[in-house]
């Protein structure tokens, strides 16, 4: 099965950004991405998918009922951080989602130049909080004129205005910023504000589970327990939104605490919803499912052997470093003192720390279908700080950005080995993988204070009977960190199979080749330095880009070591030692 080259290239659209929003995937493309799933979410997916036209007559008759006497109850003020200065661009009419920025869009709620991804923002309102954070009268106008619209603009049904994950979204936001912009509204625009949560949760309470899942099943399941919590006559919505939350759990949460998509992107999403769904509860008198308490408590750890020195996540699985601040208000608010997980098998994960180094390894197989819609192709990968600098990376991802998709899912994009430039799981047209790796093995040893991860994958044996072995050893000490990425072969290897070996580089880590030699030396912004030796492959330095920080794109350096397949067996040795260690 051929695969296109893996380039990492600085301009390459991909094809989501041109077929614009998967609503309006025609129905052979649906089919074709059910084939894949799971029968039970396969089978939710094509009775939403057959529903949807019948949503264009009305989102709920339930619409039609008269209010009831009851106010809506802002139980629990979002407590996230907004930026003042994105806030003040709103109030501009200036609109910055998912790597654009439009000017007074027209129309507004659907402008023509817009993506899915910028239009799933405009309609999540999450901004709403940017707004709060830059205060003043006309950041609470703008807000409330803009709710305004929508509500007058999107009574009809429309994509993606009333997916039922950008509901929840949008739900929650309003529901969470009510205390900013409507509180002192007048009783007119809080009579529209209050049918229109009524009808978006009447029909989101009708829709679910939607054939959702990962993340988007618990964001709109949580927009129905706001909703439940927040409205007067939401009672029923409270039974069915807990009802569906525990559901989620038992399928998203793994035994040691790791989410399913294996994304610490997504993880850190997924606990700060399931906190702000218990700070819900606490502030109605209602009892914390044990469920619940039981996820977040085993996720905390997790989230905390994801992170660097510097506080940032590692860059697997569509996430990006993230905004400090959120991730240490998070756990805070998780009140737990558990320290890092060092391993977390069930989810694949694995953390070497001896003393101020720290080595973050992917060391577990793809999510299954249905939660690997943006899941990476970067099995073995491993990433390498010290203290707060971070040095080897992945190169992360933007992930807002449709345009990065395809080129950040790739194995090139990660510091592993590739075989014959192809996909360590092969990326499929549209999400998630087609041919993927089915067997990972990880052993992980340690013997007075040094630390040995002896891994595998069997992503290359259907097409070339090809497994590649990786063994990754830190010193007791930290300043030795070494490796062995091995390719063996089951039966006669195909003649010269070309291999690469990347070790992407963090834009602030500068790195040259020693004259004479093989040799390359790295040296970090605050002045460290590190040797790479290696031997059994070619030695060549190479552009790479950075997408770990939100927002931002950025050149760096990448080592390669480059080699053919030859044997049976090809083995290539490296190591990375800190100059003036041992």
């Amino acid at each position: 099965m051929s695969q296109a080259p893996l380039e990492l290239s600085m301009t390459r659209p991909d094809a989501a950004e041109r077929r614009g929003p998967a609503d309006a995937r025609p129905h052979f493309g649906l089919l074709r991405d059910v084939r894949r799933l799971p029968r039970d979410l396969a089978w939710a997916r094509i009775v939403y998918a057959l529903k949807r036209p019948l949503f264009a007559v009305t989102p709920s008759l339930q619409a039609l009922a008269p209010l009831g006497s009851g106010k809506i109850v802002a139980l629990s003020p979002d407590p996230w951080p907004g930026n003042a200065a994105r806030g003040n661009d709103i109030v501009q009419g200036r609109l910055s989602f998912a790597g654009r920025t439009i000017a007074d869009p027209n129309p507004l709620w659907h402008p023509r130049e817009a993506n899915a991804a910028w239009l799933e923002a405009l309609h999540g309102f999450a901004w709403l909080r940017d707004l709060r954070a830059c205060g003043g009268d006309a950041a609470r106008r703008t807000a409330r004129d803009l709710t305004g619209s929508w509500i007058v603009q999107n009574k009809a049904w429309s994509a993606p205005a009333w997916r039922p994950e950008t509901i929840g979204r949008r739900l929650v936001s309003w529901l969470g910023q009510y205390e900013f912009y409507a509180a002192s509204a007048e009783q007119d625009f809080c009579d529209g504000l209050h049918r229109s949560l009524r009808r978006q949760a009447a029909h989101l309470a009708r829709v679910l589970p939607a054939g959702l899942a990962g993340r988007d099943a618990i964001a709109a399941i949580k927009g129905l327990i706001y909703a439940g919590y927040c409205l007067p006559e939401g009672g029923r919505w409270q039974v069915r939104g807990l009802r569906l939350l525990e559901q989620e759990l038992h399928r998203q949460i793994l035994a040691d605490g790791g989410q399913i998509e294996r994304s610490p992107g997504r993880h850190l999403a997924i606990l700060q919803d399931l906190l702000d769904i218990r700070a819900l509860l606490a502030a109605a008198n209602a009892e914390t499912p044990a469920s619940l308490q039981a996820a977040i408590t085993g996720m905390t750890p997790v989230l905390r052997l994801l992170q660097h020195g510097d506080g940032g996540l590692a860059l697997f699985n569509h996430s990006n470093e993230g905004e400090g601040l959120q991730i240490d208000l998070t756990l805070q608010r998780c009140v737990s003192r558990q320290r890092p997980l060092m391993t977390a098998p069930e989810t694949g994960f694995q953390r070497l720390q001896a003393s101020r180094s720290l080595v973050l390894v992917d060391a577990g197989p793809p999510p299954p279908p249905g939660y690997d819609d943006k899941a990476h192709a970067g099995t073995l990968s491993f990433e390498f700080s010290v203290g707060r600098e971070r040095l080897i990376v992945n190169c992360g991802a933007q992930t807002r950005r449709p345009d990065w998709y395809g080129v950040q899912r790739t194995t090139a994009a990660h510091s592993t080995l590739t075989l014959a430039e192809t996909n360590s799981s092969e990326l499929a047209p549209d999400r998630g993988f087609g041919q993927r790796i089915a067997a990972v093995t990880c052993r992980r040893s340690e013997q007075e204070g040094a630390l040995l991860l002896e891994m595998s994958h069997d992503g290359y044996q259907a097409r070339f009977g090809a497994t590649h072995h990786r063994c990754l050893y830190l010193s007791a000490g930290g300043d030795d960190l070494r490796g062995e990425d091995r390719i063996d072969f089951a039966e006669a290897p195909p003649q010269n199979l070309p291999f690469a070996i990347r070790f992407h580089l963090h834009p602030s880590v500068r790195a040259s080749q020693v004259q004479g030699s093989d040799d390359v030396l790295l040296r970090s912004a605050k002045g460290s330095g590190w040797r790479l030796r290696s031997a059994g492959a070619e030695v060549t330095l190479d552009g790479s880009v950075y997408l770990g920080e939100p927002g931002q794109l950025r050149r760096g350096q990448q080592i390669i070591l480059r080699g053919e397949t030859r044997a049976r067996e090809t083995l290539v040795k490296w190591a990375l030692q800190k100059e003036g260690g041992r």
